[in-house]
């Protein structure tokens, strides 16, 4: 069982094989040690009840508790057929990325279903290895839920640049195989793709199923207040966590590295001095991809609504900087290869961001 790792290289370095496991580790083990932690690695939460305070392990162990912060993260979604077909995965865990890594000597037929960032970043690391990718995808572009069309447009490209041969707008209707292995996707125009490997990626869903008889609200995730309370004295962060944020005036639930971190310190601080913990949590969102030789960068919300504008750069060089706006209102800022000259919109957000010499790009 691992220890405690990160995982936003699962689907970048450790898949292609240039990072081993142990590299992905948040702390080493002496730092863990020394924090004198009960940690307990392969053993699953089964149970809660909030009104005694105590937490059910699947071992049968029930542990009081003063204080509870839960971050369990989420579970893949899968598709209704073919997950009983040798060659077909999920990446979700570092075992599941190794799983997947030796598999890539299986063929060299990839198919990648679905096209948010995840599933972008296996479909460009599976092409740099130099293995015959398609990606599928029900969205008119790649990203198009995360950034919009018009940045989905130029992801797409990218793609297509590499060799991705792209199915967008498509669904798929079945996963085919042979004495046990895949052999080919189905999608809903009567193509067939054929594939030794397939990797869904069709997005998530939040881990509380085990939470389903603990009294908390469970309305996609942990509902939480502003704090990151759910109960007394049981707090939620991460994927996990759903709460009111004050900047969109609606609830939300963030699925991105940096939110897990920042969120963390914030419940922790609330869980501590609870029950007088009163920071408010507002984050200004930061999030990024590499795909290639692709660093894309966001700070704040890109919706698929927003009007973008390039503000800086040349979106055909693949360097620029573009603010998204609705209803008058900065709403979030992505760079494309432009990191340093990104930073300095992030105060935009929020504003009306009069910005001259902006082009309106979508």
């Amino acid at each position: 069982m691992w220890a405690p790792y990160d995982r936003p290289p699962l689907s970048k370095q450790v898949l292609a094989g240039t990072w081993e496991p142990e590299r992905t580790t948040l702390r080493p083990e002496a730092d863990l040690q020394r924090l004198k932690l009960d940690l307990r690695l392969g053993c699953r939460a089964t149970g809660l009840d909030p009104a005694a305070r105590t937490l059910t392990l699947a071992d049968g162990d029930r542990l009081p508790y003063d204080g509870l912060l839960l971050a369990t993260g989420l579970r893949p979604r899968r598709l209704p057929f073919g997950h009983d077909l040798a060659g077909v995965h999920v990446l979700r865990t570092l075992d599941d990325a190794l799983t997947l890594r030796a598999q890539w000597g299986s063929g060299p037929r990839v198919v990648v279903i679905g096209a948010g960032f995840l599933r972008s970043e296996i479909a460009a690391t599976a092409r740099g290895l130099g293995l015959d990718v398609a990606l599928v995808d029900t969205e008119p572009t790649p990203l198009a839920r995360q950034v919009g069309t018009w940045v989905g447009g130029l992801v797409a490209d990218l793609h297509r640049d590499h060799g991705v041969r792209l199915h967008l707008g498509r669904s798929v209707t079945g996963v085919t195989g042979a004495h046990g292995w895949v052999t080919a996707v189905a999608l809903d125009d009567g193509t067939r793709l054929p594939a030794d490997v397939v990797v869904v990626a069709i997005g998530s869903v939040p881990a509380v199923d085990w939470l389903a008889d603990s009294g908390l609200s469970l309305e996609d995730g942990v509902r939480c207040d502003s704090h990151c309370r759910a109960a007394p004295g049981v707090y939620a962060a991460g994927d996990v966590a759903n709460w009111p944020d004050a900047a969109t005036g609606s609830r939300v639930r963030l699925e991105q590295r940096m939110n897990a971190t920042e969120q963390a310190r914030v419940a922790a601080r609330n869980l501590l001095a609870d029950p007088g913990g009163s920071e408010p949590y507002a984050p200004i969102p930061f999030g990024w991809t590499d795909q290639y030789d692709a660093k894309i960068q966001f700070h704040g919300r890109c919706p698929a609504d927003a009007r973008v504008e390039c503000v800086e750069g040349d979106p055909e060089a693949r360097k620029f900087v573009a603010l998204y706006r609705l209803h008058g209102r900065v709403v979030g800022a992505l760079g494309w290869n432009s990191a340093h000259a990104l930073r300095q919109y992030r105060t935009h957000i929020g504003t009306s961001g009069e910005v001259t010499g902006g082009v309106t790009a979508g």
